[in-house]
């Protein structure tokens, strides 16, 4: 019985990257194009599977805890560039600077979380008010510290190139984050604690557990995060845009909804954390996709098919169980 149940949570688990995969890799064909042309195409495929998993997981912990918090793209981008700046203007870079970006930026990257999270608790305001606020603080220092300008020479170097040219640090990036956050969300008294006030908050409080230093320690977890996508985001771009101001940052964050809602329903048959890696490389392949008709599909146009796709899977969601009586009438 346990074998069946867990062959059908394999295949349930795989079934919509599987349905992507064939359609998209359908459509690329009939153009008499493929998916992944070459390993130039795959390492960035492994890259953006990162970017969007790392970015679910970290709007998620915060989200599923009620805390919608707009300020996750303004800590990415001012987090890689402290980082940059730091590495390359004032150590002066050298062979290995790309891991030394790369630990700089986490580190800031769980320092503005902390600030952010202090701040939520200190001023005792909606968390989506005060997620706002700190946006314009963060993009407001980050215009500061670049002058409205892309940060280009720190991060296009040869370390950099090297990192963004082989698809096994992505991976090996990918696959430490997983075990990571499965094992702190899953595994210890700080991830029960969150599960805990995430089904019940006020039992969980009369109960004795401390709500304040865990929604604390969810955001440090979410900076840090948010620190690896800006590090991926600047490897993978070669350039840092400085001049985001009056939310323009929070276009990161929206990258990660529908994958979330994929990752989601995926987590009925699989682990939540392996349901956002499942989504994640659904994203990459209608990204890697949208690349291959570069020249048909513009940005504007991607945006609406992104939309779009929202739009239809929340209808599925929302009329599942309708949809599959019907489906089982009608073959009866």
């Amino acid at each position: 019985m346990n074998k069946k149940h867990s062959i059908k949570n394999f295949f349930g688990a795989i079934a919509i990257p599987l349905i992507v995969a064939i359609l998209l890799q359908g459509i690329c064909l009939s153009k008499g194009r493929t998916m992944i042309a070459n390993i130039t195409s795959f390492d960035n495929f492994i890259v953006y599977v990162a970017i969007v998993m790392i970015t679910t997981i970290a709007l998620s912990i915060n989200l599923n805890s009620g805390r919608f918090d707009f300020s996750l793209g303004s800590m990415s981008i001012l987090s890689s560039v402290l980082g940059a700046k730091i590495t390359y203007s004032v150590l002066g870079g050298g062979n290995y600077s790309a891991l030394m970006m790369f630990v700089l930026t986490v580190v800031f990257g769980m320092l503005l979380g902390l600030i952010s999270g202090l701040l939520y608790v200190a001023l005792h305001l909606p968390p989506i008010i005060t997620s706002l606020g700190v946006t314009l603080i963060y993009e407001g220092v980050l215009f500061t510290i670049t002058e409205g300008r892309y940060v280009m020479k720190e991060v296009q170097n040869a370390s950099m190139t090297a990192f963004t040219g082989n698809w096994i640090y992505a991976a090996i990036i990918i696959a430490i984050v997983l075990v990571l956050s499965i094992g702190i969300f899953d595994y210890t008294k700080f991830g029960y604690d969150y599960n805990a006030l995430k089904n019940g908050q006020k039992v969980s409080v009369n109960t004795g557990i401390k709500e304040i230093p865990n929604a604390i320690g969810c955001y440090v977890i979410c900076g840090g995060l948010m620190g690896i996508v800006g590090f991926l985001n600047a490897a993978r771009n070669t350039t840092i845009n400085g001049g985001q101001l009056n939310f323009g940052s929070i276009s990161i964050m929206f990258t990660a909804f529908l994958p979330m809602f994929i990752g989601s329903y995926i987590s009925c048959f699989a682990n939540e954390k392996i349901g956002f890696l499942l989504a994640a490389l659904c994203m990459s392949m209608l990204n890697s996709t949208f690349a291959v008709f570069s020249n048909e599909v513009n940005a504007s146009m991607q945006a609406i098919i992104n939309a779009v796709l929202l739009v239809v899977f929340l209808i599925y969601l929302s009329n599942e169980h309708l949809l599959v009586s019907l489906f089982i009438r009608k073959h009866k």
